[in-house]
């Protein structure tokens, strides 16, 4: 069953991020980097507390398709496909390799500067 989870979960990232090609990222601030990463450690406490990875991969990617009727610049950090990409990989991990959440916090806060940074 744990390896059914992994595959579906692998299956929604896949499809989330082939819809990505050609896209152009925003550049992400601290504040944004800061937001994304208090979702992906609440990612990681749901996960402790049951939440099977594909649930909330299924609900998370509704909730992004409601934010895309907003105008990205009144879009909570995902403002493009590439930020949606970025968080949607990030959430897969969460599932797929568990560790305590507030290193899933710090991990994504570090590479969210990173990319800040890079302009990615």
């Amino acid at each position: 069953m744990h390896n059914n989870r992994n595959r579906i979960t692998a299956g929604l990232l896949a499809a989330a991020l082939w819809i990505a090609f050609g896209a152009h990222a925003h550049p992400l601030s601290r504040e944004e980097c800061s937001e994304g990463s208090d979702f992906i450690r609440n990612a990681a406490l749901s996960r402790e507390n049951g939440m099977d990875g594909s649930t909330f991969l299924t609900r998370t990617i509704e909730d992004l398709s409601l934010i895309k009727s907003f105008p990205p610049a009144l879009r909570w950090f995902v403002q493009d496909q590439n930020d949606e990409d970025y968080l949607l990989k990030a959430l897969a991990e969460v599932f797929s390799s568990p560790r305590e959440p507030q290193l899933h916090q710090s991990t994504f806060f570090g590479e969210c500067i990173t990319r800040a940074g890079s302009g990615e």
